[in-house]
């Protein structure tokens, strides 16, 4: 395996851990703490948004000129996976129990998931073929949401009349996928111009017709105000790794 992969997969494995942690802390406890789940929402809205205006899609550009409609391509993939063939699903702890009382209804659920989850690695390995500061970012950007993630994996398995073991296996299978997203574009580098404006559709859909409308609904105001903060989470990291790379 070629030396400079090692790093890439390494950091892959904590995005893949954090979706274990959200999983186990779910399957682990009746009730989660669900301000601290939607915090991590907004941060991980702010910051993906801003990632993906300012980093992926100017980067995508400057791949190729279809990157417009490889992103449409990309956001319409999840619309149709999240919606179409699975059941709707929220970030966070699953509390909608009538619409996932079945289990082969949770499963399908949990594979929409690890859908996006792989294009999440796919993300995050794109960014590190372009250079490390734009893979360093991206990494950044998945990860604030990846213990959400888990935790809404383990959740529906749970609505759906799961045990506590299928829970974490969910997570588990999402953290496998984002973790096989970045090895599968680590090993085919000759993909990323079309990966990366792809991946980058995908990530959009997640953090503005997943993330955001999840933090509007939340009754304390001022959660909707981290989505800011994330967002200049993203410029302070930029700044940092500006100085360090």
């Amino acid at each position: 395996m070629p030396q400079h992969l090692y790093p890439v997969l390494a950091l892959g494995l904590v995005a893949a851990g954090a979706n274990i942690l959200g999983g186990y802390v779910v399957s682990y406890q009746k009730v989660g703490s669900r301000l601290l789940l939607c915090i991590l929402v907004a941060l991980g809205a702010g910051f993906l948004l801003a990632a993906t205006f300012v980093v992926v899609l100017p980067a995508s550009m400057a791949l190729t000129p279809r990157t417009p409609w490889i992103l449409l391509a990309g956001y319409l993939f999840v619309q149709f996976f999240q919606h179409t063939v699975a059941p709707h699903f929220h970030f966070g702890e699953e509390t909608h129990l009538e619409r996932h009382k079945r289990a082969h209804v949770g499963y399908v659920a949990v594979l929409g998931m690890a859908l996006h989850a792989f294009f999440d690695g796919t993300l995050i390995a794109s960014g590190f073929l372009i250079s490390s500061r734009i893979g360093a970012l991206l990494f950044v950007a998945v990860l604030l949401h990846k213990i959400p993630e888990g935790s809404t994996a383990a959740s529906i398995m749970r609505a759906a009349g799961q045990s506590p073991r299928a829970a974490r296996f969910s997570a588990e299978m999402i953290a496998l996928a984002t973790f096989l997203g970045i090895v599968s574009l680590s090993w085919t580098a000759g993909i990323v111009t079309y990966a990366l404006p792809f991946s980058a559709g995908v990530t959009l859909y997640v953090a503005a017709s997943d993330l955001i409308p999840e933090v509007n609904k939340e009754e304390r105001v001022w959660v909707s105000g981290v989505v800011f903060l994330g967002a200049l989470l993203y410029f302070l990291t930029d700044s940092l790794l500006d100085s360090l790379l």
